[in-house]
């Protein structure tokens, strides 16, 4: 343990290398809970006890997101999202009217809801906080860095004053190409200034037991040529909220944690100015979330290589999103079932991650499809021991995160001629007795082998998410585990557009 936990760590946060068991990590965010429950009756007690569903469970640590470029709290040093709302006026009130007509009773529905608990006096991050302590979690607060909803709307509901005052503030003040053009631009002393008020008052109003810093909301900090640079001024600003860490700690008399999410690849993370090795070599983060961004879950994320550079003293958690892409411009866009999810966490957990970290896998509305295996994926996707079994599936995916210029990769789609062979390599996690190699392909195969061995053809077999017409199979070898390689040629000139390993 290192020399800074100083202090008796709670029972819910121990840190990696104490032999405790994996779990989950779940991020609740800014505006989920306030957009599902508008028009119930706010007591405290109905705030409480949304976080019942979560205790009993393999979540350990719970994040509760209080912020975008707004605060759902009444932050004094911020803008609340209610700041210019009439709870008395009409839809198209000036806060709303740049919102489609469509979409303005449901962005009412998180400020109204926000609105009314600071009315009544209720913080629910608060309350949210001292509920999971009872139900032995370990309750966080997690903080967006430099959030990008709605910026192709300069006069969204979303967006903060200081963004709306300062456009001299962004990383590419000269143009607005893309939502990442408008971000805040970090080597900026103001910038960094405005949003460390926010960490501070973090500290200040809450007695949780971690902050997490997000810095992949949304990920780009630095004009494009300046993230080098860039990696000094935010490990300062990482050391700087270390040191109020240490700080708060004291004078809360708990050990009081710091994270931190950065992109998959460490070389992308560097290249981007978040260098989360360096944070978690110096001590600076307790928990690294290594994560895609939003377009894919990413299934070959490079733990082993992350564990080598950070340490053993961090907890490496393996982030998984919502959506499940093979490529890029793949459509239609789809979600992850309860499947693919044990394929990815079993995946990430057989390569050494100590946590799966939960990042739109809310209880309603932002959710996997098959939404009765919420409380499945609860109990059992933070653990080997509670996978093992059961039906799993590992999908070829991409990266979504390059710095600017990066070269790029992915598997898929792939385009061959008759007679030609391609190769295709997809983590697999521990054994499975039973296995299928499945192919999303138009045009034939005339033969598919896994790690050299001649596979069977098995049929044609139909599954969501994957392709519509369903996957041409091969049975694969018994007791596959770890990496997988397909090898495969085509019969007559052909498209690959998904391949992945299915079974338990």
């Amino acid at each position: 343990m290192r020399r800074r936990n100083f202090l008796t760590l709670p029972a819910t946060a121990a840190l990696a290398g104490t032999g405790e068991s994996t779990a989950l990590c779940l991020n609740e965010d800014n505006s989920h809970w306030f957009y599902t429950r508008a028009g119930k009756a706010l007591s405290p007690e109905f705030v409480s006890s949304f976080v019942d569903q979560y205790a009993g469970t393999q979540v350990r640590e719970i994040l509760f997101c209080g912020s975008s470029q707004r605060t759902s709290f009444a932050s004094k040093v911020w803008d609340p999202v209610w700041k210019g709302y009439d709870p008395e006026g009409p839809d198209d009130q000036p806060l709303f009217r740049s919102t489609p007509a469509e979409a303005r009773a449901g962005a009412r529905k998180w400020i109204h809801t926000a609105w009314e608990l600071w009315h009544k006096g209720i913080d629910p991050y608060q309350l949210w906080i001292a509920r999971a302590r009872q139900r032995g979690l370990s309750p966080w607060m997690s903080m967006r860095m430099n959030d990008l909803h709605n910026v192709d709307d300069p006069e969204s509901y979303m967006h903060s004053s200081f963004w709306r005052q300062h456009p001299e503030f962004r990383r590419l003040p000269w143009r607005a190409v893309d939502w990442r053009d408008r971000a805040f631009d970090y080597g900026r002393a103001e910038v960094r200034e405005y949003h460390f008020r926010l960490v501070e008052e973090y500290f200040e109003r809450y007695d949780f037991d971690g902050l997490e810093l997000d810095w992949m909301r949304f990920g780009f900090h630095f004009r494009p040529g300046r993230e080098i640079e860039g990696i000094g001024l935010l490990t300062e600003f990482m050391r700087r909220t270390r040191r109020l860490a240490d700080s708060w700690s004291r004078k809360r008399g708990h050990r009081i944690r710091v994270g931190a999410r950065v992109p998959t690849r460490p070389e992308t993370a560097r290249e981007l100015g978040l260098d989360g090795a360096r944070w978690a070599r110096e001590g600076l983060v307790d928990m690294l979330v290594v994560t895609p961004f939003w377009a894919s879950i990413e299934t070959d994320m490079p733990v082993e290589l992350w564990r080598r550079l950070a340490g053993d003293q961090v907890t490496l958690a393996a982030g998984l999103e919502l959506l499940l892409r093979p490529y890029a411009a793949y459509r239609p866009l789809q979600f992850n079932s309860i499947e693919t999810v044990r394929g990815a966490a079993a995946s990430l957990l057989d390569r050494g991650a100590d946590r799966v970290y939960l990042f739109n896998y809310m209880d309603s509305q932002t959710e996997m499809p098959d939404r009765e295996n919420y409380p499945a994926l609860l109990r059992e996707g933070g653990q080997l021991a509670t996978l093992a079994g059961k039906p799993r599936r590992h999908v070829v995916t991409y990266a979504d995160t390059y710095a600017p210029g990066e070269a790029q990769a992915a598997q898929l789609p792939k385009k061959l001629e008759a007679g030609q062979w391609a190769a295709f390599r997809v983590h697999v996690g521990p054994r499975m007795k039973r296995a299928r190699a499945r192919l999303g392909v138009e045009g034939e195969i005339s033969e598919l082998r896994v790690n050299g061995d001649l596979c069977k053809p098995a049929g044609r077999e139909e599954g969501k998410p994957g392709p519509a017409a369903g996957f041409a199979c091969w049975d694969a070898p018994w007791g596959l585990s770890g990496f997988a390689v397909l090898d495969v040629r085509a019969a007559s000139a052909c498209s690959i557009h998904w391949v992945e390993v299915a079974g338990a």
